[in-house]
């Protein structure tokens, strides 16, 4: 049983991760505000409501914290430099690691990176992490910063991390549209597969301090290649968005 603190918590895929985590690790929940959160979620957990653009409020967070999940930032494709992405996904990334490097504790960050980190390659092109990075908006070109921000970290301050390229979470069925086109049902990626995916990085022995790995499901023509999670940390993702829009069947 770890001690995780898992930021953005109350999120699309946070708030699925809390659920799937509770029952067998400490959890502490970092967000700006708890008040719009079902008790449900919070309940069983360590909640602290801090803003983390703020450096002083990362002093002593990560006290006896095993992992970070990272999930905290501006996740709007069309958000601008100076209105939000500065603060959130530039600024708040660096107190992280800037913390987790003075931490006596943390094993592992484990951050949410992006597939608009590469979405500007043409929709024909499966993406691989060793292909040269191409963001297709600012909130990519974010991505990419944390991504190098990490490796940084790894290679000069011993901060282990792994970042997940997200393709297209749906958190439910309910959520899943068979109709949507192709292109949206190869960037896929359920619940399920994102839970099984984090503890696949919770577990995994990695040879370097830095790793990246492209987070989708098992689709049947996949936007991102996934070989490397499945060789470097054990990924065995089970669902397909192909399949279950009854397009192709196994």
């Amino acid at each position: 049983m770890a001690n995780i603190l898992i930021t953005g918590a109350t999120g699309a895929i946070g708030s699925k991760l809390v659920e799937h985590l509770k029952p067998n690790h400490h959890l502490t929940l970092v967000n700006r505000s708890f008040d719009d959160a079902p008790a449900s979620l919070t309940e069983g957990t360590t909640t602290k409501p801090l803003d983390l653009v703020e450096r002083e409020n990362w002093n002593g967070l990560l006290e006896g914290i095993d992992y970070v999940i990272q999930l905290a930032g501006q996740a709007d494709a069309t958000a601008g430099f100076y209105e939000s992405l500065l603060d959130l996904n530039y600024k708040l990334p660096y107190n992280l690691f800037e913390a987790a490097a003075e931490s006596k504790t943390l094993k592992r960050v484990i951050y949410a990176s992006s597939i608009h980190a590469s979405d500007a390659y043409p929709q024909n092109v499966q993406v691989k992490i060793s292909d040269i990075p191409r963001p297709a908006d600012l909130y990519g070109v974010s991505k990419v910063y944390l991504e190098g921000l990490a490796s940084y970290f790894a290679y000069k301050k011993g901060v282990e991390s792994i970042g997940i390229r997200i393709g297209n979470f749906q958190g439910s069925d309910d959520e899943f549209e068979p109709d949507s086109s192709p292109q949206m049902h190869a960037m896929y990626l359920s619940s399920r597969d994102m839970c099984h995916l984090i503890d696949c990085c919770l577990s995994a022995e990695l040879d370097e301090p830095a790793l990246v790995i492209n987070g989708i499901s098992n689709n049947t023509f996949p936007r991102l290649d996934i070989d490397q999670a499945r060789v470097k940390v054990g990924y065995q993702p089970k669902d397909n968005a192909f399949e279950k829009a009854g397009i192709f069947k196994k």
